[in-house]
């Protein structure tokens, strides 16, 4: 929009009718809220047009248009005011709202459902009324609103939150609902998608309706194929996950089939919205889901997704989980469909993802990955936990061991810290207590426990580990210092997502300095 902006104040004419096409409802709404009458809101917008075209040379920005223009209708509307005045008709029963109840063949019953959705806009205040009308019934998006408003985008959510709230108790009409796309909160037809109990808690404490699948896995950690639901690739996960994580074998298989099925059946919904955030952990878990719905016939189920890396008034964003119920609340109805170029690119970094060379995800994330905006951050991440070139320690090691020589010695601590820091991976702390032993347990350990050595394993307490400490030993030391391998000296047999390295002479490593994975056998 902002080049058919820039073409108009050179006086192409049919750009300048592109953004009358883009604003005229915009417009129409704010005129209305201040004139009560569709037929002058029409007029104030007309002359708004005028106006603007005549003087659109004297705009310094094309950004700054959404703002100036509706400087226009507002004045247009207060000169229309000082004139006689009309009679009125109804925004809502002019605008359209034929549209809105489609189905219903007799005269009356629209007119009677068209008087309750009337009503049922007359309690909301005015600031409401014009978010909903846009947001909803005109289908802008909140970037577009919070320009032509001047009103920031949080503000924007909690009208319509606050809207949502006071409508549903002014709907009584089940066929009304639909009139509002369920509130863009779901219904019986909705399945959401989360990752996190705790999510899907506060989700089903009235936040949506619908039915709510919480995807329980840990891609970034063990082995990972293509298809993982297949019986040969399943055995071989759930058998690591136990020997490494302590989740039973049996409990992992039970709840990936339960999950599974649920998926399968996706065809009774109208629409799924998936819930994920920025980090590896979510991201792993949005891109499976991505490519395999790719390979699925959707049908008349449509996709939508609400992917999250921050929220207003939070410093450090590590998840949906810090979310209070009100601040939840602010979120339904933000999601956005989910097209070909979504399932595309989920799929394609999945399929490197899960692919036996690391370098096909690197090459992955040189192209443009801008329609799943977290994914490009939280697998770059995840490639540099591959071993570097210089120690053999990847990057969860690395801060382990330098917080450590900072003087944070409280496993629980570190847990924090390094998950603050590297708060991209999204690390859980089964994740971080399987790292941690690793380093302290192997043949040559970097690290050295007191206390209890006994690592919290599934649903084990972290009682007895509070007051244990570690420290770094003196090979640990060297290699810090960039004197001893790692890999060299202990081997290693560990993965990354399809790869597996094994073995004291690795073919990948991580190169900080130019960020990107290495193959040590091409440089051989």
């Amino acid at each position: 929009m902002l080049q058919y902006i820039e073409d108009a104040k050179q006086g192409d004419r049919n750009a300048f009718e592109t953004i009358v096409r883009h604003y005229t409802a915009m417009g129409n709404a704010v005129a209305y809220e201040k004139l009560h009458d569709f037929q002058l809101a029409e007029d104030a917008v007309q002359e708004a047009f005028t106006e603007a075209f005549l003087h659109l040379r004297k705009l310094r920005t094309a950004e700054a248009f959404p703002g100036w223009f509706k400087a226009i209708v507002i004045r247009q509307c207060y000169r229309i005011m000082r004139r006689k005045h009309h009679h009125t008709v109804h925004y809502e029963e002019a605008a359209q709202s034929l549209e809105m109840l489609h189905g219903i063949s007799d005269q009356m019953a629209k007119r009677e459902l068209q008087q309750v959705v009337h009503d049922s806009l007359a309690v909301l205040t005015s600031n409401m009324r014009i978010v909903v009308q846009l947001f909803y019934f005109q289908g802008y998006s909140l970037q577009e609103i919070s320009s032509f408003l001047g009103t920031s985008i949080p503000a924007l959510k909690k009208r319509l939150f606050d809207a949502r709230r006071k409508l549903k108790s002014a709907l009584p009409a089940a066929d009304l609902i639909s009139v509002y796309h369920d509130l863009y909160e779901g219904g019986k037809g909705v399945l959401h998608i989360v990752n996190g109990d705790s999510v899907a808690e506060k989700l089903r404490q009235g936040i949506v309706q619908g039915d709510i699948l919480v995807w329980r896995e840990v891609y970034p950690h063990g082995p990972i194929f293509v298809d993982p639901s297949e019986w040969s690739n399943r055995s071989i996960r759930a058998q690591y996950l136990e020997q490494s994580l302590g989740i039973p074998r049996s409990v992992f298989i039970q709840g990936s089939e339960m999950q599974d099925k649920a998926l399968a059946e996706f065809h009774k919904y109208d629409e799924i919205v998936l819930w994920f955030e920025h980090d590896l952990f979510d991201q792993t878990i949005l891109c499976y889901l991505l490519h395999w719905f790719s390979g699925q016939s959707l049908g008349k189920t449509k996709l939508n997704l609400l992917s999250i890396g921050d929220y207003p008034g939070i410093e450090l964003f590590r998840g949906l989980g810090q979310l209070s119920l009100e601040q939840m609340g602010t979120l339904p109805g933000t999601w956005k469909s989910i097209g070909t170029a979504e399932l595309e690119l989920g799929s394609a970094l999945w399929l490197a993802y899960s692919s036996q060379n690391p370098q096909q995800l690197q090459q992955l994330l040189t192209e443009d990955t801008s329609v799943l905006p977290y994914a490009q951050d939280a697998f770059q991440c995840h490639l540099s936990c591959f071993p570097s070139t210089s120690n053999g320690l990847g990057i969860v090691e690395q801060s382990t061991m330098e917080l450590i020589c900072s003087g944070v010695y409280s496993p629980l601590q570190l847990f924090e810290r390094v998950g603050n820091k590297l708060h991209t991976l999204g690390m859980g702390d089964l994740q971080f207590w399987y790292i941690l032993g690793k380093m302290a347990h192997d043949p040559y350990p970097l690290l050295r426990i007191s206390g209890s050595d006994v690592f919290p394993g599934f649903n084990d307490s972290v009682d007895n580990f509070r007051n244990s400490e570690m420290n770094i030993t003196d090979f640990g030391r060297s290699v810090l210092d960039g004197k001893e391998d790692r890999i060299v000296t202990n081997g290693i047999d560990e993965w990354y997502g399809g790869v597996r390295l094994e073995g004291n002479a690795v073919r990948w490593r991580w190169d900080s300095a130019s960020e990107s994975i290495q193959d040590l056998k091409a440089e051989d």
